[in-house]
């Protein structure tokens, strides 16, 4: 059986916190996972922690631990990183960490990418320190679309979903001032967005014929054109296209009606136009419960809806909720995985 892996992110902030907090609680949720990182990192933060946490390293993923119960490192890095690794303050990130920390993403992506595991699971990474060491992408999601079209030979087009057992929204756009939103929207990109979420929907969460919702972008859905056109000569023919694809999904409704208990119970996930505008409802229903999916990749990724919170990193008064969801729904979805992906 395939181990899910998980990546720490910034060794200084919380992630290795939730990790061994949420071991402590739920041991047994942690039996097939490997935690890809320098085994320091986990065994330094256990004892700022106060906690008993046995670490066991793996040296290859197929390798069988000899116990279940301890938290099983697998470290990637090459001998000249692995070489006494540099391990951050607690709450101070540092340079130095940066190439290790885009080595763990990179090994574990790629080792998903080769069958070698089921799935990734990634804890929060501190953007700047990544891009002053040379970084050059926007963030994580990008890095492993990156890695992914690199895989499939083509672009890897993705979508940022947010999934909770209340609520599931993709975004059209993600991080950008609302300012810049409706000239980034367009039929291809709306169209592409439906078409990538409907085939995860049913490729990997296992739902046969989902049920999209398309949020309009302005008041009252442009009150047929007078709050704003976008609807009707962008989100509209982009439904309509997916329809002759046989995508169920509604017209753009009004978000102010869309997200109530009534409407939203009608659909398997949301499309949105901006942040906020998935993010608001999702997090008011299920905050800290939520769980961060990139659907489009050529691999299962969750990621907790957190950052790194610096400022209680080693406090252990940090809430793991939202890791111990990332896991449960990576483990979901690669039951519900049955194919190879050619989207």
């Amino acid at each position: 059986m395939r181990p899910t892996l998980i990546t720490l992110g910034e060794p200084a902030g919380i992630g290795a916190d939730c990790v061994i907090l949420a071991h402590q609680a739920q041991a047994e949720l942690f039996e097939n996972i490997r935690i890809v990182a320098p085994p320091l990192w986990l065994s330094q933060r256990a004892q700022t922690l106060g906690t008993h946490t046995l670490i066991q390293e793996v040296f290859s993923l197929s390798e069988k631990p000899h116990h279940a119960s301890p938290l099983h490192c697998w470290n990637p890095l090459s001998e000249a990183q692995q070489h006494e690794p540099f391990v951050p303050l607690v709450g101070k990130p540092s340079s130095q960490t940066a190439a290790a920390v885009v080595a763990c993403i990179e090994a574990a992506a790629q080792a998903c990418m080769c069958g070698e595991a089921a799935g990734l699971v990634t804890g929060p990474i501190e953007k700047a320190i990544l891009r002053d060491s040379g970084f050059d992408f926007p963030g994580h999601t990008e890095f492993l679309a990156h890695l992914g079209g690199h895989y499939l030979e083509k672009k890897c087009d993705i979508v940022m979903m947010l999934a909770s057992n209340d609520l599931r929204v993709a975004l059209l756009t993600t991080h950008m001032a609302i300012s810049d939103v409706p000239k980034s929207l367009s039929i291809e990109q709306t169209l592409r967005c439906i078409q990538i979420v409907h085939h995860d929907l049913r490729t990997r969460f296992g739902i046969s014929q989902p049920r999209l919702g398309m949020c309009g972008l302005n008041p009252h859905a442009g009150e047929q054109g007078h709050f704003g056109r976008e609807e009707i000569e962008i989100l509209m023919p982009a439904v309509l296209q997916a329809r002759q694809e046989a995508i169920e999904i509604s017209d753009p409704l009004p978000a102010d009606t869309l997200f109530s208990a009534q409407m939203r119970d009608q659909f398997d996930a949301i499309v949105c136009c901006y942040h906020d505008q998935a993010l608001i409802p999702i997090k008011a229903l299920s905050f800290g419960n939520a769980v961060n999916v990139t659907l489009g990749l050529p691999f299962i990724r969750t990621s907790v809806d957190h950052g790194t919170a610096l400022d209680r990193a080693g406090s252990g008064k940090v809430s793991y909720s939202s890791l111990v969801e990332a896991i449960k729904l990576a483990h979901r979805m690669h039951q519900n995985s049955h194919y190879l992906y050619d989207l």
